[in-house]
């Protein structure tokens, strides 16, 4: 068993929500890339990285960029989306998912959660595309996020989609090794964007992949990710790029990570049901669920605090937590809420309103040892009410 390697993201905690973590081989990969003088953006292992997060999500098509974003950014555009365009996305998420909608000129509309997965809402999208298409302004694509490692309901979401005429663009940048109905996270749409951040399950310290079975759409990517620059001798340019491409580098450290991404999984799976057995019994305490046919990460261990907890209580827990020198999070605040966004229309908005503010992330890195999940439990039921 190779030694595991821990890196620290702040100064301020003993314990992180989700630290990288290195697993041995790393460097071996990383050696033979430099001393194969490939260091310059495109190279051998990278095409080799690409290939094999494909096959790993069952699409035959990848191209890694810069970052998870830059990844949603590019699928957006290969999909169609222009300026003035709609795209239904989800509201309960981290800004990256809705923040290329704007990048391009197009306008969001938000989408709330069901309970049942926390993911976006299936009857909602019914409801807007319904509305959107009286209104003569059918939404040129939806963005579906897997939030917090769990696939959305892909099914009922396909249907609409091509009811509809609707390209599904996956964001699942938290849920590379999900499955839903034992297909993998990342193939459930049209075109899918992954990522490689620093706190993912795997990570090539910053990146991302866009991944599809288009391959049309996957070139388009990776035109538009090397500046757009046209075939022959000459810099000639005819249409706006980015410079987006993963390096070589960086490619390496990710398909090395790639061996332990399923023991990763594992790991925080076996994490979040550890913190259930230590907290599932405090009055008020609710874990994400995770219904059937579906089989998240658990990229993080969430939960509510619901009545009888008297409202505040998630602040007040993270902020013990955080004292006791151990990172905690609240839920993502719905995007629609925030004020960047203000003004965009929504639909919903109640369910991913709660979970925001009676929602707690908890320390879930593959390396958290059992005494530190110890700590976490100890000091989260010395400071909840009883």
């Amino acid at each position: 068993m190779p030694p595991v390697f821990q890196t620290r993201a702040s100064p301020h905690f003993d314990i992180f929500l989700s630290p990288p973590e290195l697993g041995g081989g790393e460097g071996d990969a990383l050696a033979a890339a430099l001393a194969s003088n490939w260091v310059a953006p495109a190279g051998p292992m990278l095409r080799k990285f690409e290939q094999r997060v494909a096959e790993f999500c069952g699409v035959r098509h990848a191209v890694a960029v810069s970052s998870g974003t830059a990844a949603l950014h590019l699928a957006l555009r290969a999909a169609g989306v222009e300026a003035g365009d709609e795209v239904l996305c989800a509201t309960f998420s981290f800004v990256a998912s809705a923040n290329p909608i704007l990048y391009l000129g197009a306008r969001p509309v938000f989408i709330d959660s069901e309970e049942r997965t926390w993911n976006i809402d299936p009857a909602l999208i019914e409801e807007a595309l319904k509305d959107r298409a009286a209104k003569g302004r059918l939404p040129k694509a939806m963005i579906v996020t897997d939030i917090y490692g769990q696939c959305v309901d892909a099914d009922p979401l396909r249907a609409l989609a091509e009811a509809y005429g609707v390209v599904i663009v996956e964001d699942a940048a938290e849920a590379l090794g999900a499955t839903y109905c034992g297909r993998p996270a990342g193939s459930l749409g049209d075109i899918a964007a992954l990522s490689f951040n620093g706190n993912k399950i795997i990570t090539t310290s910053g990146g991302g992949m866009v991944i599809s079975n288009h391959a049309k759409w996957v070139d388009q990517a990776h035109f538009w990710a090397t500046q757009a620059r046209e075939p022959g001798l000459a810099y000639t340019h005819r249409e706006l790029g980015y410079n987006y491409r993963l390096s070589n580098l960086l490619a390496a450290l990710g398909y090395a990570q790639m061996d332990y991404l399923s023991a990763r999984v594992a790991a925080r799976r076996r994490i979040f049901e550890r913190y259930r057995a230590g907290l599932g019994d405090l009055p008020g305490v609710s874990f994400m669920p995770e219904p059937e046919g579906f089989v998240s990460t658990r990229w993080l261990t969430c939960l509510t605090l619901d009545p009888p907890a008297p409202e505040g209580t998630a602040e007040k827990i993270c902020a013990k937590l955080h004292e006791a020198g151990i990172e905690a999070r609240p839920l993502w605040r719905p995007l629609h809420e925030q004020p960047v966004y203000g003004g965009a229309p929504a639909y919903g908005g109640a369910v991913s309103h709660r979970l925001a503010r009676r929602g707690v992330s908890l320390p879930s890195g593959s390396g958290l040892t059992p005494a530190d999940q110890d700590r976490v439990i100890e000091v989260f039921c010395r400071h909840f009410p009883v």
